[in-house]
């Protein structure tokens, strides 16, 4: 009566005596660090694609059979600097699309940058107010020409947002198809 009890109890041991916790454990980390890194590229407190990054590499170190290649981590290197370009850029492309000065331009990159201490409104006004600001002191244009290039900042910021979120998938396909299939 109790043999399929003992049974399982001795299937159940076997299992877990002779599980690799390590592989387990490496695993874990690297999943939760990519799916926080996903998340932080639309979410203005997270570094996303850093902590995406940083999994690839932490998986490397700590598992380095089931790691990246050196071209991977060159790849996922250059993945990064592209989804910080397109972060930086996207809101004064947006403001030149629709008709800001190269004063507008640096005060949104000013005003980005200056944004960035006051975070989380300061990473959508930063950039708005430090383009109007330069388009009415520096540009001497009217006010609604500067709200103009300031709507552009805040619609290039959008889509900056959208690509980065782009970046950032692809840096987790990069990072799995160099970890499972090559």
């Amino acid at each position: 009566m109790t043999e399929w009890l003992t049974h399982s109890w001795n299937a159940v041991t076997h299992f877990f005596t002779t599980m690799p916790w390590e592989m387990w454990s490496v695993w874990t980390l690297t999943i939760c660090l990519l799916i926080v890194g996903v998340i932080g590229s639309v979410v203005p407190f997270l570094p996303g694609p850093m902590l995406i990054f940083a999994a690839g590499i932490v998986h490397t170190v700590l598992r380095s059979e089931s790691g990246m290649s050196t071209w991977g981590i060159v790849f996922l290197s250059l993945e990064l600097v592209l989804s910080y370009v397109v972060d930086f850029a996207s809101g004064a492309m947006g403001a030149r699309w629709f008709g800001a000065s190269k004063w507008g331009i640096a005060g949104v990159f000013i005003g980005g940058i200056a944004g960035m201490f006051f975070i989380p409104f300061g990473l959508v006004l930063g950039p708005l107010i430090g383009g109007v600001s330069f388009e009415l002191v520096f540009a001497k244009k009217q006010l609604q020409p500067a709200a103009k290039s300031a709507w552009g900042s805040l619609l290039g910021t959008g889509v900056g947002l959208v690509l980065r979120l782009i970046v950032a998938l692809l840096m987790v396909a990069t990072f799995l198809l160099d970890a499972l299939v090559w």
